[in-house]
């Protein structure tokens, strides 16, 4: 599960692209023109950028440079009609890792994705998860609690991933609202108390202690302490 910003100005590009990531299941936030996509780049992070070269209000190139003259350092994956040798080395050149020339089929992108993903961290795209008796395998979204198999819903199944691919970091609420909910969806600090609550239930083990600890004043972690 990845945090993705898709800035793309055709409607139907940009909802084709975001429905083909959800089904990855990552979260993803949308940008309809350069303005809102660059405003969004400066004020959230996110763990990659799908980048239309050419929009309404900034353009992809500009857009680029000045999200890595920021100091940003998710992957781009940018996106473009255009074909010549020399404006895809000017979208690389700007700061894009990557370029996908448009018309192109859904599969190369989510590899593309893939990729750079794991290129980013090795980890990130682990397809199975294990810590002490909690197994959460992301290709069949299954759980399993001491070798039982565990119902999650869709987002606490996205917040325990994101605890056990981050193995003894805490994060705050805030910190989890910003990487697994969209800014649309409404969330709260009681939010994630009540999530965490479900999902400690759920895996609760009588011969295992739970994997996601509380730090007091601070957030949660999954470890084995």
């Amino acid at each position: 599960m990845a945090k993705i910003l898709v800035v793309e100005d055709d409607t139907q590009i940009s909802q084709f692209v975001c429905d083909s990531l959800v089904f990855e299941h990552h979260t993803v936030e949308a940008a309809y023109d350069g303005d809102d996509g660059d405003e969004m780049l400066a004020v959230n992070e996110y763990d990659l950028v799908i980048l239309d070269r050419t929009l309404p209000g900034k353009d992809g190139i500009d857009i680029c440079k000045a999200y890595r003259a920021r100091g940003g350092g998710a992957p781009v994956l940018m996106l473009t009609g255009m074909s010549k040798i020399a404006e895809r080395a000017e979208g690389l050149d700007s700061g894009a890792d990557d370029y996908l020339t448009k018309p192109f089929h859904i599969q190369e992108l989510q590899a593309r994705v893939r990729a750079l993903l794991r290129r980013r961290t090795g980890k990130l795209l682990e397809d199975v998860l294990t810590l002490g008796h909690v197994t959460l395998d992301t290709k069949s979204f299954k759980v399993t609690s001491n070798g039982s198999s565990v119902r999650l819903v869709p987002k606490e199944f996205a917040l325990l991933e994101l605890l056990m691919r981050h193995t003894g970091q805490v994060f705050s609420s805030e910190a989890i609202i910003a990487r697994v909910w969209t800014a649309e969806e409404e969330a709260s600090p009681e939010t994630i108390r009540t999530y965490i609550k479900n999902i400690r239930k759920k895996l609760e083990s009588p011969s295992h202690q739970s994997i996601i600890h509380t730090v007091h004043g601070v957030g949660y972690k999954a470890d084995l302490e």
